[in-house]
């Protein structure tokens, strides 16, 4: 039997609202589709058809015969590009600002719960051991860290979900969720016997000779966590399913109900019976196996069967990879890049990685708040930039408030992020020595804060974009740079304030990098030839 193929054509969905950038009350007619530059792959018989400003709003045929005097673009283009520039000019900012927020807003507190389930194990067994609270470092590693080498199964699962639903086609969508429930269902299993055969000698690899003594508290809670591997990945699969349906509050429901779940956990495990790491670990590992229930009990209500699966087809394979590859890429150059700081800060004894535990865990809870505009610029720049509302003046207008907001929002959180740690410690940790040590890297802590979500704004716009090469290729440099420096400040006894000083270099390399190619004359916001159709980059829209 022939394969289904996961990909069509994406076209657009009359009943998802795209975010307006003006209201017209002079046009009541759909805007002109632009000329997409794959006329070439037409034959000379084919019509193209054209929507034009027309009192009766009826499609209008059009030879596809364009003129090279007219730089590829008809005469109602044009005319329908200025008039939009005219009204971008007197657009509100504001508006469009208030309109993203309103978008962004219950995003946020999907990201928010992740980091939050570990702050909470983070301030529990903080008040009760240093060694243990060291021991969630390499722990962490293991289960937190490793599981965003996953995340190119969500952008996979968002992005094919959103095109098919383009096309009205369930039918389509349910082999899709099925395929990736399969993929995810794979890894977690894979993650689950890692953790179990090699989770113990992963963790003495990488906390060193000099630690060997938080490696059972270590190995305690990764062993507990590592049961809900599958159910942590397939829940990831699912959630993407309900985003790249517009339903963010069903996954924000489950994340919800599951914080809750592990903060009275841990509470009731460690603070009352006393059972230290591994009671936080108990309560996370079932948080979240309870997260991913509600994830596919969620798709199941929408009219999908999310307990069917099926094994993909070398095709579906293909497909995913062809997509989710340098995402890989990326992810695996920032999970590698916090691993490295890590690793570093364990070799630096048990108070200093302690203080790193606590800092870097702060840091992920504040970091995730500038996510939303990633997905933002992902969800909405596409069909601005090559789309059938194509216009490149409305993306860099989008772009702007993007960066607008990002600015904004990294100055409040480096100012927040900062002052819990600086005024508040003893949340976290009764040591004085700890609190010493979480002081020291105040300073690069505010600096690498504030400019995250800009910098996660411009990456999502070059995501949009589909510039893959370019984003996998700048952060494999940003990390094998970074990964230098580290190394050269970890022997020169800078300690753990030079790592922090290390993570302030990656972060605002990769803002500046980004910045440079967006605002290029040659960019994808500034060329008309770079925005043309191309179909085998529009499978990942």
């Amino acid at each position: 039997m022939q394969a289904t193929p996961l990909f069509y054509p994406p076209l657009r969905n009359p009943n998802l609202k795209s975010l307006s950038f003006y209201h017209s009350s002079t046009f009541s007619t759909k805007p002109p589709l632009p000329h997409l530059g794959f006329s070439r792959f037409l034959s000379k018989d084919h019509r193209f058809i054209k929507n034009c400003i027309v009192s009766s709003q009826e499609l209008s045929h059009f030879d596809t015969e364009i003129t090279a005097q007219n730089g590829g673009f008809s005469l109602c283009d044009r005319v329908n590009e200025r008039e939009d520039d005219k009204m971008l000019g007197t657009q509100s900012l504001w508006s469009q600002i208030k309109e993203i927020m309103m978008f962004t807003g219950p995003a946020t507190g999907l990201w928010i719960c992740g980091p939050l389930m570990s702050l909470i194990d983070t301030a529990v067994i903080g008040q009760g051991s240093s060694i243990e609270l060291a021991a969630l470092g390499p722990g962490t590693v293991l289960c937190d860290y490793m599981s965003y080498v996953f995340m190119f199964l969500s952008v996979a699962t968002s992005n094919m979900v959103a095109t098919s639903l383009a096309r009205e086609d369930k039918k389509e969508v349910q082999h899709q969720i099925s395929v990736l429930l399969f993929v995810g269902l794979a890894g977690g299993l894979l993650m689950l016997f890692f953790t179990k055969f090699f989770g113990s000698w992963a963790l003495t690899a990488f906390t060193g000779p000099n630690n060997v003594h938080i490696v059972p508290a270590a190995n305690t809670y990764v062993q507990i966590r590592g049961l809900a591997w599958p159910a942590v990945i397939v829940g990831w699969v699912a959630q993407s399913a309900s985003l790249g349906m517009k339903d963010s509050w069903g996954p924000l429901k489950a994340l919800g109900i599951a914080s809750a779940i592990n903060g009275v956990g841990d509470i009731v495990l460690c603070s009352f019976l006393g059972y230290g790491i591994a009671g936080a670990a108990w309560a996370t590992m079932v948080s979240q196996v309870v997260a991913g229930y509600m994830m596919i009990d969620s798709l199941n209500k929408k009219g999908f069967n999310a307990f069917a699966i099926s094994v993909p087809s070398l095709d579906d394979l293909r497909t995913i990879f062809a997509i989710s590859a340098p995402v890989f890429i990326t992810m695996m150059a920032k999970v590698a890049f916090y691993a490295l700081i890590i690793y570093f800060a364990t070799n630096m004894g048990t108070y200093t990685v302690a203080a790193h535990q606590v800092m870097i865990q702060t840091y992920w809870m504040w970091t995730v708040w500038g996510e939303p505009l990633s997905q933002t610029a992902q969800s909405f720049m596409p069909e601005l930039l090559y789309g059938i509302n194509r216009n490149l003046s409305k993306a860099r207008m989008l772009l702007k408030s993007l960066i607008i907001i990002g600015a904004i929002l990294g100055l409040i959180l480096g100012i927040v992020g900062t002052a819990v740690p600086w005024l508040f410690p003893n949340i976290f940790t009764p040591d004085q020595k700890v609190i010493d040590e979480m002081h020291k890297v105040l300073a690069p802590y505010f600096i690498s804060l504030a400019v995250t979500p800009a910098a996660l704004a411009l990456e999502g716009t070059l995501l949009a974009g589909h510039d893959l090469k370019f984003v996998s290729l700048m952060m494999s440099g940003c990390f094998t740079l970074g990964a230098i420096v580290l190394l050269l400040v970890s022997s020169g006894g800078f300690g753990l304030p030079g790592c922090w000083f290390a993570l302030v270099g990656f972060q605002w390399a990769r803002f500046f990098l980004c910045l440079q190619r967006l605002l290029s004359p040659t960019g994808m916001l500034y060329s008309e030839e770079s925005n043309d159709y191309k179909p085998e980059m529009l499978k990942v829209a």
